[in-house]
């Protein structure tokens, strides 16, 4: 059997964790720039009629008169939330899967008393942490996603389905729609809406192996294996260090000098190698990209982009930025407004296994040293607290536009809760 922890509107429930005024109100939280909706909370699309990516100008209104709770998007809390939840539920498995920020799959293979067991991983969560979570048993990682999904979606339940025999099988997947089941995009389901099939117990019990593999591929027919209690997809709990690294923004008001073009760039830079050094990586090639707001129909559109292969991979944040900069200097058209801008991390080696050049000086044991000793602070004081001068020191345009931002409350010394 296995589990799958799945926190219930993660980014709104991180907002309310240090706001106990907004226990019984709803909660939207925007995208980058204040965008369009990522998160709410159950309420918002049923009262309402707010859905996922609805763009916010179009609903400010009535936000402002039924006084839903917006948030600019934190992710720094965020993120510091989630690992506070993955270390949590790593105590009661030895072998866990983080499926997402905000989602984990657990072994529970040996434990005799299930329910009370899994009632104590959702206590330990919403106690310790403070975020309430749905969890969904179930033999394989298919059946523990409608199992989830039910736990969330039916009051009645208390946040917790475990479909550990055949009969509740059959009555969780009589009335699923086959177009929710995890995997199934739409173009699948409309391939078995042709068949026939609109419900979960229906996709299971067709016989035809063969024409499910010709219709949905290899991946389509195991994901009709596990609705029938075959696993077929195991947990992984072995780290995989990414292929390609991005950090990409738009910006809060356009840019069109090189000055401010280069400090977003520097400090993209920055982000984006500290992340390459946690997975102990190093890059062999670095591309930067500028353009303008593609959704203004009044200026043309731009674009720039260019790539540079390093001789031998390196992960020192000031030899990309001097890079990076030589890219924008070679791509920057003076008289353009720039309105997003992104660097990329590619042909992303294991650091001890990298291919060195013979020609070239690799980066030194006192450059790594130096890149780790600004990690642990940046990681234990604030996110880019100490960084290069190139990123700049001031609040500039090219910064995203965040105006219901709520404090980093567990990252930032600066931001911590007062009590007068």
């Amino acid at each position: 059997m296995m589990a799958l922890v799945d926190c219930n509107a993660f980014f709104c429930s991180c907002e309310k964790l240090f706001r106990p005024d907004l226990k019984n109100r709803s909660v939207i939280v925007l995208s980058n720039n204040d965008g369009c909706v990522v998160a709410a909370t159950r309420d918002i699309k049923k009262k309402f009629g707010i859905r996922i990516g609805t763009p916010y100008f179009q609903i400010k209104q009535l936000c402002d008169y039924n006084q839903i709770a917006v948030f600019s998007s934190n992710f720094s809390l965020y993120t510091n939330i989630s690992d506070r939840v993955m270390k949590t539920l790593s105590r009661f498995t030895p072998n866990m899967e983080a499926y997402s920020v905000d989602e984990a799959f657990l072994d529970l293979s040996g434990i005799k008393n299930l329910e009370s067991y899994v009632q104590e991983i959702k206590k330990s969560i919403e106690v310790e942490i403070g975020i309430p979570v749905g969890i969904g048993v179930a033999p394989t990682k298919m059946l523990a996603k409608v199992a989830n999904n039910l736990a969330k979606k039916n009051d009645e339940t208390n946040g917790i389905v475990i479909l550990n025999s055949k009969e509740k099988q059959d009555q969780a997947l009589e009335k699923f729609p086959v177009e929710d089941l995890w995997g199934i995009a739409n173009a699948s389901s409309e391939k078995l809406y042709m068949l026939g099939i609109k419900t979960a117990k229906q996709f299971r019990d067709y016989k035809n192996e063969n024409y499910v593999k010709k219709l949905l591929s290899v991946t389509g027919l195991q994901r009709q294996q596990e609705l029938r209690g075959i696993a077929c997809f195991q947990i992984e709990n072995i780290f995989i260090a990414k292929k390609q690294i991005q950090a990409t923004r738009t910006f809060g008001t356009a840019v069109t000098e090189i000055h401010p073009l280069k400090e977003a760039v520097a400090n993209y830079v920055t982000s984006a190698a500290q992340r390459l050094r946690s997975q102990e990586s190093v890059c062999c090639e670095i591309s930067v990209y500028f353009r303008t707001d593609k959704h203004n129909p009044g200026i043309i559109y731009h674009q720039f982009f260019k790539t540079t292969r390093l001789s031998s991979g390196t992960a020192n944040t000031f030899k990309l930025i001097e890079i990076a900069w030589k890219l924008v200097d070679e791509l920057f058209v003076d008289g353009i407004e720039y309105k997003k801008a992104g660097v990329t991390l590619s042909r992303i080696d294991n650091k001890h296994e990298t291919q060195m050049n013979l020609f070239e000086q690799c980066d030194s044991l006192k450059n790594e040293v130096l890149m780790k000793v600004m990690d642990d602070i940046n990681i234990k004081d604030g996110e880019l607290l100490l960084k290069s001068l190139a990123c700049g020191v001031n609040n500039h345009a090219w910064r995203m536009l965040r105006e219901y931002k709520s404090p980093r409350f567990t990252t930032s010394w600066s931001e911590l809760p007062k009590v007068i």
